[in-house]
């Protein structure tokens, strides 16, 4: 029995082109050509191209597949392995349909954490959002869940409206003026959220590193005047700043 490469593509369920790549890829053997140069294929071809179908179907890479070589026998470790691979990756999925369910439910942006959500859909400024989202990939999770506490259910800045339309050439004064204004609020927040004080404390890629890049990106979010405005603020406390909370007491 010989089959053209159309055929032998049709009986196995797969696309000339998918034939033409296992040929390209060492995965099929390239089969004997009639007098007129069309190849013909056997029941072999047909077997291993059948195998090699089975296998992606699977979810094996041409790669694995090429590594387990053309024995028939039954290839244990690999399909261990793979099974580990899917159910990771099933793992993933479900967290994923979770998260999706709650974004559609609450209609919540995507860029952020499910965690920090709900609150900054409408308690943060467009800056003050992105920030948060390179907060979410430098915090571990003691970092993020001791912000999310606070943006869950932390008062209305009575100043937040005034620092986002901070002109960017506000003169030194004015800026003073607003860090002094502020620095009460945030020293209330640090009062009433005291995992505020170690949220670097579990950064994976470290508390130096979580830093450096909070920094970068409050540098391009924030206008000058806006960043002298933080950076008083932050002088401002650390003049008084309050007894850092020992474990297992709230300040």
């Amino acid at each position: 029995m010989a089959w053209s490469t159309r055929e032998i593509a049709e009986l196995a369920g797969t696309s000339l082109r998918a034939v033409r790549h296992y040929h390209d890829v060492g995965l099929l053997a390239e089969p004997e050509r009639r007098s007129n140069g069309y190849k013909q294929y056997g029941v072999a071809h047909l077997v291993r191209l059948l195998r090699i179908k089975r296998l992606t179907d699977l979810g094996f890479s041409l790669s694995q597949i090429a590594e387990m070589g053309e024995a028939d026998d039954h290839p244990e470790e690999a399909l261990r392995t793979l099974d580990a691979e899917l159910a990771t990756t099933i793992e993933r999925l479900q967290r994923a349909r979770v998260e999706l369910g709650l974004i559609l439910r609450q209609s919540m942006p995507t860029d952020l954490p499910a965690e920090f959500a709900p609150a900054a859909k409408t308690k943060l400024s467009d800056a003050d959002r992105s920030l948060v989202v390179v907060m979410s990939r430098v915090l571990g999770p003691q970092g993020v869940q001791a912000y999310s506490d606070m943006l869950q259910d932390m008062p209305p800045d009575p100043m937040s409206a005034e620092f986002d339309a901070l002109p960017a050439d506000a003169d030194d004064a004015a800026c003073q003026d607003l860090a002094e204004r502020t620095a009460p609020f945030v020293r209330e927040l640090y009062r009433d959220f005291p995992g505020l004080h170690a949220a670097n404390v579990d950064a994976p890629s470290g508390k130096r590193f979580a830093q450096e890049t909070m920094g970068k990106a409050i540098i391009d979010l924030y206008n000058p005047a806006q960043i002298k405005v933080l950076v008083r603020r932050e002088q401002l406390l650390a003049e008084n700043p309050l007894p850092l909370p020992e474990d297992g007491e709230t300040p």
